[in-house]
């Protein structure tokens, strides 16, 4: 990939059943940019950032990741250039922290020292320091420790670009608050791309650069910075939404 920009030109989901997921969306991630999707359930978000990396495959329009249309791509190779966190994580219970951090590296024949060094080198940079959590197992984790693992599993790589869903949701709200701020000092450090999904406002504004607030079907109705978004709504569909949120947005 020659940049980390993502491009979405006329993007669309249409389900079996006649359901459109995603209609015409156009929308520019800028490369280094954390971006976020908000909007109500059912607006299509987690269906635009699974379209990024093609686990839903889309049914129209290009979507490109550093001026290459992914659907050119093989998807297996696409996702392991790509980072991709979710709300549970999806550890390997079977397998210690060390071996879930070193699952990519493994699957792209790193040597075993390369490996090693990686997986040292990530579990400090999340604060799990090795020599405590490289040899635990899942079920021995906080779900804030695991999420920590899965922030670290996604970034073995150095992947340009980082897809969240709902990354900090499954967190308690003091965890949640202290995770959401050192993931902004380690994205800002590394300078990733991030597409991140999220029905928390407070999250949207304190960690993206804009935000993408979405209605049904996928429609973008306002892309803008956080005090753009919060201070001038584009529409009545963007203050209702904003207005459902009252004070955590004003926090």
């Amino acid at each position: 990939m020659d940049t980390t920009e993502i491009r979405l030109d006329g993007v669309r989901k249409t389900y079996p059943d006649g359901t459109v997921a995603v209609d015409r969306l156009d929308l520019e991630i800028r490369g280094g940019e954390v971006l976020a999707l908000v909007g109500p359930s059912g607006c299509g978000k987690s269906t635009t950032l699974r379209m990024i990396n093609r686990l839903v495959e889309p049914s129209g329009g290009v979507i490109s990741v550093g001026g290459v249309d992914v659907m050119g791509q093989d998807p297996v190779e696409l996702r392991r250039g790509i980072g991709y966190v979710i709300q549970h994580v999806g550890l390997f219970p079977h397998r210690t922290v060390a071996q879930n951090v070193a699952t990519v590296p493994r699957l792209l024949k790193w040597d075993k020292a390369r490996t090693r060094a990686r997986v040292a080198e990530l579990l400090e940079l999340v604060g799990l320091h090795g020599d405590t959590y490289a040899d635990r197992y899942p079920h021995e984790l906080s779900g804030g420790e695991r999420q920590r693992v899965g922030v670290a599993r996604a970034l073995a790589t150095r992947p340009p670009v980082l897809l969240m869903d709902e990354p900090f949701g499954a967190v308690d709200p003091q965890g949640r608050r202290r995770l959401q701020r050192e993931f902004q000092a380690l994205q800002r450090d590394l300078g990733t791309t991030v597409v991140m999904v999220t029905h928390d406002m407070r999250e949207a504004m304190l960690l993206a650069d804009r935000i993408a607030v979405l209605s049904t079907g996928g429609v973008l109705e306002q892309l803008g910075t956080p005090d753009e978004v919060k201070g001038a709504p584009a529409n009545a569909f963007v203050a209702d939404f904003l207005a459902d949120f009252g004070e955590e947005t004003a926090a």
